[in-house]
């Protein structure tokens, strides 16, 4: 395996363990729906809220913000990922967006957790 797919293995396995110290449920990591992924799906049963995860994780945040990667077309395609996980579940849940970027080396990294990093579009009909 590539090494930049083992610190993403590694990221996620930490913004898993980062989410359950917070009480949430680990429902999925990495869930695929056709092309479409999301890293994490965590419950906040206390909420009645389901988290749709986006981990990004980087060696170093000096010349690259990590969020830049999240662009329209990612946000596009997380959203359309969790509203066919909840269809698929038939879930009565809220959901938010969040995204955890990680930075930093194995035995040094600096977790920043963005809760409602984004929310999907208001549409509106005539």
């Amino acid at each position: 395996m590539a090494s930049h797919n083992e610190l993403g293995k590694l990221g996620e396995s930490i913004a898993r363990d980062f989410l359950i110290a917070r009480g949430m449920i680990i429902r999925e990591q990495n869930w695929r729906m056709n092309h479409l992924e999301i890293d994490i799906v965590a419950e906040e049963p206390t909420r009645c809220m389901l988290h749709i995860v986006e981990v990004k994780t980087r060696t170093s945040d000096e010349h690259y913000n990590p969020l830049d990667a999240i662009n329209r077309r990612k946000r596009t395609n997380l959203i359309n990922a969790a509203n066919g996980y909840v269809k698929y579940y038939q879930l009565k849940l809220g959901i938010q967006y969040d995204v955890i970027v990680i930075t930093g080396h194995p035995d040094n990294f600096k977790i920043n957790y963005i809760p409602k990093a984004f929310q999907p579009p208001l549409r509106t009909y005539r």
